[in-house]
């Protein structure tokens, strides 16, 4: 139980505490999320952050890679103060640290790497910290710094990691437009397992990600030897690549705003009907009329990206006719 001065975070903490004493949440269950948090019981994200934080520091929960926060196993939490869970502590007690220290030379970069991955999968870029970080694997925050330099430096790590995940086959479709579409489907599909790293990645001022390199030659490898020069090829792979990349980053601002409110894409839509339907009734958008009466808009990301990847490579199939 939270105490009378106990904040919303520390009620829903004891909400989620009370659902893994009760065996609802059984070790290795997943826990909601900082967005479903958000969704379930109407609080501001940073809110569910200190949720999540407080039942980390209880050492009831653990990020997972590649599955999110879940209840953990092994070291059991330390007994609840004498003013149960949620209770004030008093000023200048330390913080409750019962997760089992890492020996040093089990943490690794690559250890790390895939700990800041689950974190910005499960709740976004925004929550990563070196902080965060450390006290997933229950570690001195310190300790990170032997291994990786800095934040910048383990963002770099996280987007190598990730683009080395990419297997391209062994001998590519021959025709240049079937390679293209290979090879922009699987950015995609990368895109939609991380929907922080479209937004995270520049194409004014690119990472230096040695292992997103294969993308780069397995585009241009497709374009070359149809008479185009140099300029004309990379400049027709960056248009690929943007096309991909500014699509995908539309996947995270969803994400936070269907946390924020709730509803997803159709669900939105719905609720905003009248709205539109009040802007249109003047007659001023009869596109947008027979839109409406056609059965409104189709905001489905899959379909947006490959209706764009189609009509660009339609635009190079062009380009290359007029080389010959």
């Amino acid at each position: 139980m939270t105490g009378p001065g106990a904040g919303r975070y520390q009620e829903i903490a004891a909400e989620i505490r009370r659902r893994i004493e009760a065996g609802e949440l059984r070790a290795g269950d997943r826990v909601p999320s900082t967005r479903e948090i958000v969704r379930e019981w109407g609080v501001a994200m940073a809110t569910a952050t200190k949720v999540l934080t407080e039942l980390r520091r209880e050492g009831l929960v653990r990020a997972v890679p590649g599955v999110g926060t879940v209840v953990g196993t092994g070291d059991r939490p330390a007994p609840p103060p004498a003013g149960g869970y949620g209770a004030a502590a008093p000023a200048g007690a330390p913080a409750r640290v019962t997760r089992r220290s890492i020996p040093d030379g089990v943490l690794t970069p690559e250890r790390i790497t895939t700990t800041a991955i689950a974190v910005a999968d499960a709740e976004g870029l925004a929550a990563v910290s070196m902080r965060r970080v450390a006290a997933e694997l229950g570690v001195a925050t310190m300790s990170l710094y032997r291994h990786v330099a800095d934040k910048d430096a383990l963002l770099l790590q996280m987007m190598d990691t990730i683009f080395g995940r990419m297997r391209f086959p062994e001998e590519p479709p021959r025709h240049w437009r079937s390679r293209i579409e290979l090879a922009s489907r699987m950015l995609w599909a990368t895109f939609r397992r991380h929907p922080w790293l479209a937004s995270a990645m520049s194409v004014t001022r690119p990472q230096v990600i040695p292992s997103a390199l294969p993308f780069m030659k397995w585009v241009l490898g497709a374009l070359d030897g149809h008479g185009l020069d140099p300029v004309t090829m990379f400049t027709a792979y960056i248009t690929v690549f943007n096309h991909i990349r500014g699509t995908a980053i539309n996947l995270e601002f969803e994400a936070e705003a269907e946390a924020l409110t709730g509803l997803d894409a159709d669900e939105w839509m719905d609720a905003h009907q009248s709205a539109f339907e009040a802007i249109t009734a003047g007659g001023d958008l009869p596109l947008f009329e027979r839109l409406s009466a056609d059965g409104g808009f189709d905001l489905d990301m899959d379909a947006l990206f490959e209706f764009g990847l189609q009509r660009l490579l339609d635009g190079i199939a062009v380009l290359l006719d007029g080389t010959r």
